[in-house]
């Protein structure tokens, strides 16, 4: 697959990009299109490529990380408006940018424009769930949707949980304060009809504290309760990491603590070695970095948002998943779903 990269995009652009797209082009054999200021990406691609040529589309702005949402359209050379466009014209098949992230929606709106059908995008981002992951939808593109959005959300992470994540006929919930269908907010008690009366394996409401316990594999939101419980869960599980490493490391007790403990965790030590794995495992479920970035549902085209903070990993898993996507032909299983589901609908409301 061709996948372009906005080099510029992100708190650790270019260097870190760069890095993650050699990595990712001798990894996942796609081919990367590094995609922004060429003076400044042809000495780091020199650097890191090791004699790896990656081919560069030159761009002459870029839409820095505090600028606002519709800099993309005073920017026109903008590297998220040049890769967009590269998608666009069909010269690459997803664009990825760790850049600013309303830019991105903005200049995919703006460049790609909507799947016909679809009233508006939605950020989908695998959350970390027992015993699989989810997908979680939608994440901050719309903070106040109709209920016909959610339904289209349930939608669109559907066809991108079976093509991508392999799950077959998911099943899909709706983010409540209760699991009654009576309960929620006007936006959640009308979107549960429409997705009731849908095709989708719908299984009612879902509370924020089983999200994680897997019991939907698809749950839609708004993007206001979606971008809380994504930035929520960051947060907790840093914290989680800073608590237990200062409340082992910290004090004269606690230290005093570990020196006795010393010679016991000697005698565990092959036990430990076997939990290895595990530990791994875990790490990675809850690291963010392993599931690259979010992906723009409803975008006439493959568009991956990754995190600002991105470092090498993140970007070469972003790299992976606007693959896969691609790969999946996730846009136009997307229509197929929406045109079934507006005739189910049709048939449902000739009926009534």
């Amino acid at each position: 697959m061709r996948i372009a990269l906005d080099a510029m995009g992100g708190d650790h652009a270019p260097g870190v990009v760069i890095r993650g797209a050699v990595q990712a082009a001798r990894e996942l054999g796609h081919e990367i299109i590094l995609v922004g200021d060429e003076a400044r990406i042809r000495p780091l691609l020199d650097r890191f490529a090791g004699g790896l040529r990656l081919p560069i589309i030159h761009a002459s702005q870029v839409v820095e990380m505090h600028e606002r949402t519709m800099a993309v359209k005073e920017k026109r050379d903008a590297s998220v408006n040049v890769g967009l466009r590269l998608v666009r014209e069909g010269r690459a098949d997803a664009f990825v940018s760790a850049g600013n992230s309303g830019a991105v929606m903005a200049a995919a709106l703006f460049e790609l424009g909507r799947i016909r059908g679809i009233s508006r995008p939605a950020l989908a981002v695998v959350y970390p769930a027992a015993p699989n992951t989810c997908l979680l939808l939608d994440i901050g593109a719309v903070t106040d949707p109709k209920p016909e959005m959610l339904l289209q959300y349930g939608l669109m992470g559907t066809v991108y949980a079976e093509r991508v994540l392999g799950i077959a006929n998911p099943r899909v919930g709706i983010v409540s304060n209760g699991e009654e269908p009576d309960k929620g907010s006007e936006l959640v008690r009308e979107a549960y009809r429409l997705l009731v009366a849908s095709s989708l394996n719908f299984i009612g409401n879902v509370e924020g504290k089983d999200i994680g316990h897997g019991i939907a594999d698809v749950v839609v939101t708004d993007g206001f309760s979606g971008n809380i419980i994504i930035k929520l869960s960051e947060g907790l599980v840093a914290f989680l990491a800073h608590y237990l490493r200062r409340e082992f490391t910290g004090g004269a007790v606690n230290k005093l603590a570990l020196a006795l403990m010393l010679p016991a965790a000697i005698l565990m030590l092959p036990g430990m070695l076997l939990m290895l794995p595990t530990i791994r495992r875990l790490a990675r479920k809850v690291d963010y970095a392993e599931y690259g970035g979010a992906l723009l549902l409803g975008v006439e085209g493959v568009v991956i948002i990754a995190h600002g903070r991105s470092n090498t990993k993140a970007i070469v898993n972003a790299v992976r998943v606007a693959g896969q996507a691609a790969e999946g032909n996730i846009l136009e299983a997307i229509k197929r779903g929406l045109t079934q589901t507006l005739a189910i609908r049709a048939i449902g409301d000739l009926s009534s």
